[in-house]
């Protein structure tokens, strides 16, 4: 019994005593919100924004379109300022990328 526990615990401290990062981003096991910056560029009109987003349940079925290009297109854009991202997962079990494009 105390091998059981010990054993359960190791597994527990291996889970939760390491912060996880992808992609530059920090990820939560139990729930992730986080927004960042992807590019800039050298133009500065930023007066509309486009959003585009690929959601995944249980790991098992993704679906959408998160690209700068779908993003660009849901407002209208042809020159990009800046492109950023949203990450929202929620137990492993919801998670939804979205890329940002503001621009002109």
């Amino acid at each position: 019994m105390k091998i059981l526990q010990q054993a359960s615990l190791l597994l527990l401290l291996s889970t939760v005593s390491c912060a996880t990062v992808a992609g530059g981003t920090p990820l939560g096991i139990v729930y992730t919100s986080v927004k960042g910056p992807v590019a800039v560029t050298a133009y500065e009109g930023n007066s509309k924004k486009g959003k585009a987003c690929a959601t995944s349940i249980l790991g098992i079925v993704a679906t959408g379109d998160a690209s700068i290009e779908a993003a660009k297109n849901n407002n209208g854009i042809k020159k990009v300022a800046s492109i950023s991202h949203d990450i929202t997962s929620v137990l492993g079990i919801f998670a939804e990328v979205c890329t940002i494009v503001a621009g002109n």
